[in-house]
């Protein structure tokens, strides 16, 4: 008898198995893997609109997208990245599969180069219309193939006004960075695109400049900064700015306001002998698993209510004709700063440079001499160590020597 109900249950979970292997499957989730920038989205925080939750939202509500997941709930996994190159390693060494990432003009050029990121079909992302046309068709995507432009920019320079001296800024220069009254109190970018481009503007030659030469005199320009700079910074620039820890730091002009809420002491200006401009884009990575929806969350980004959330939460440009053309955007951005709207879309053209992806050999130039110049930086401190352990070797010999000599004095 008990064989014969032993036999008739594992029958019945035969049956079971078949056919739940036969119906289609409306539970479980679908994980979207968004890569961005640290700093880049409107999250939520401080009463904001999450535009990752609302994406979520609208997903599980929407009839048409609940077809395409085969009726799974959509969840999206955020993380960050401090620059574009964190991105490439992350993305040529495939061990992680993402299915949006938001890459800078040049590295979407080199990304696409190498099979990284997918073409992507803008005839299903109906927002794209909102795109100003001249953010379309640009040099690192001249068909519109691999990139849908999320936000742009500017590089300058953010000083402390209590701390630098108006004699100092009144010609808004390059110079700042490298001003010795300054020592210990500068930040330089912990890149080398950016800070080697720093460099090159300073002493007039292009960022993309295919010249052995300039790129060795902008290290030597580096290496003279490097011996008054408090430190090479990415995020951590927001900290060290807003606490009043550092004087002068170089970043994007869409971090300073987010600074100045913190630091009314902050102000920024663009240097003279020129700077950098960028667009970061979002792309589809040539392994995501989830292409389609990633497509959807593209869509979901350039929609109003949610590009202008994230442009007022990051205080970044927008390409999105719905954030700068919105009046209450415009209000919202003047609270913060009187002059916000004219630094993030007045600037001058004629003084700004594109990144364009280097050629491999003068790629290969700029890293070697980055950690060139790193590694002397590693072997400063690497001196300043062992010094501090001499010292406090000989601290504490000199101590056991006079709690001995104290301890023969008792004796006696």
């Amino acid at each position: 008898m008990m064989k014969k109900i032993v036999s008739l249950a594992l029958a019945a979970i035969v049956v079971l198995c078949v056919l739940v292997s036969c119906t289609p499957s409306t539970g479980g989730t679908v994980t979207l893997y968004v890569y961005n920038w640290g700093e880049y989205i409107s999250d939520g925080s401080e009463d904001s609109l999450d535009s990752n939750a609302e994406f979520e939202k609208y997903c599980n509500g929407n009839e048409r997208i609940q077809q395409l997941t085969g009726g799974k709930k959509v969840k999206v996994s955020y993380s960050t990245y401090a620059s574009n190159e964190d991105l490439y390693a992350k993305l040529e060494s495939k061990a992680v599969s993402y299915d949006v990432v938001v890459p800078s003009d040049y590295m979407v050029s080199r990304l696409a180069k190498e099979g990284l990121i997918q073409k992507i079909d803008v005839s299903k992302i109906a927002n794209y219309e909102n795109i100003d046309e001249k953010f379309k068709n640009l040099y690192y995507d001249e068909n519109n193939e691999y990139s849908v432009p999320y936000t742009y920019g500017t590089v300058g320079i953010i000083y402390n006004t209590k701390k630098v001296e108006p004699k100092d800024v009144i010609d808004k220069s390059w110079s700042l960075m490298w001003n010795e009254n300054y020592s210990g109190n500068i930040l330089q970018f912990n890149n080398p695109r950016d800070a080697f481009g720093t460099a090159h503007f300073y002493q007039g030659t292009s960022s993309n400049s295919t010249n052995p030469d300039d790129w060795k005199n902008a290290q030597e320009l580096l290496k003279k900064q490097k011996a008054i700079v408090q430190g090479y910074v990415m995020d951590e620039i927001f900290n060290k700015m807003k606490s009043g820890s550092a004087a002068v730091g170089v970043y994007y002009a869409g971090d300073f306001f987010t600074m100045y809420e913190d630091n009314e002491d902050l102000d920024f200006y663009y240097p003279k002998e020129g700077t950098n401009v960028f667009v970061d884009a979002l792309c589809v990575p040539s392994n995501s698993k989830n292409p389609e929806l990633a497509l959807e969350y593209i869509n979901f980004m350039l929609s109003e209510d949610i590009a202008i959330a994230n442009a007022e939460a990051i205080c970044y440009a927008s390409p999105n004709k719905l954030v700068y053309e919105n009046e209450d955007y415009k209000e919202a951005m003047a609270e913060l700063h009187e002059n916000a709207i004219d630094i993030l879309y007045g600037y001058d053209d004629t003084k700004m440079e594109y990144f364009h992806d280097l050629p491999d050999d003068t790629r290969d130039l700029m890293n070697t001499l980055w950690e060139e110049l790193k590694i002397e930086n590693e072997k400063g401190y690497a001196i300043y160590i062992i010094c501090a352990v001499i010292l406090a070797a000989a601290i504490v010999i000199v101590v056991i020597t006079v709690v001995k000599k104290k301890k023969k004095a008792r004796s006696y």
